[in-house]
């Protein structure tokens, strides 16, 4: 296998573009009408944008990226927050049963994406006091593992 495949609903074709492109660090390498694709080498990923009159909410839960390294959650974080970004941040957070370093950021249609280096396993899902796996109401955020 090559590559992994993912293709999402969106709305803003253009607005979708731009945010993938920061996020990715490529330009797609085509894109129509109502159709955009990337092609990621590192992680392998055939990634498609596909146009729809409308998209209700995180309908996938979450996507992600785990690093190899602390240093670069820090380096991708300064990255997207130097586009505009905001990330959120969860550092040495316990969750789903990891100790982990980790920020989120999302689309233009809500979907929410996590960087994330894993510390140590654990022996519980979640802190307590962690926000991991809820929902936000006042802001129709989804934090989850």
């Amino acid at each position: 296998m090559k590559y992994v495949h993912v293709g999402i609903n969106v709305t803003n074709l253009e607005g979708s573009i731009q945010f993938y492109e920061k996020v990715f660090s490529v330009s797609p390498v085509k894109v129509k009408t109502d159709y955009a694709k990337f092609l990621l080498e590192t992680p392998g990923l055939n990634f498609t944008l596909n146009v729809r009159d409308e998209v209700s909410g995180n309908q996938v839960n979450h996507f992600g990226f785990q690093v190899e390294t602390a240093e670069e959650i820090t380096a991708h974080k300064e990255r997207l927050e130097k586009e505009g970004f905001f990330a959120r941040d969860e550092m040495n957070t316990t969750c789903c049963y990891a100790v982990q370093d980790k920020f989120w950021v999302t689309d233009p249609d809500g979907n929410e994406w996590e960087f994330f280096y894993t510390k140590a396993d654990s022996e519980v899902h979640k802190k307590e006091d962690t926000t991991c796996c809820t929902t936000s109401k006042e802001n129709k955020t989804k934090s989850c593992c």
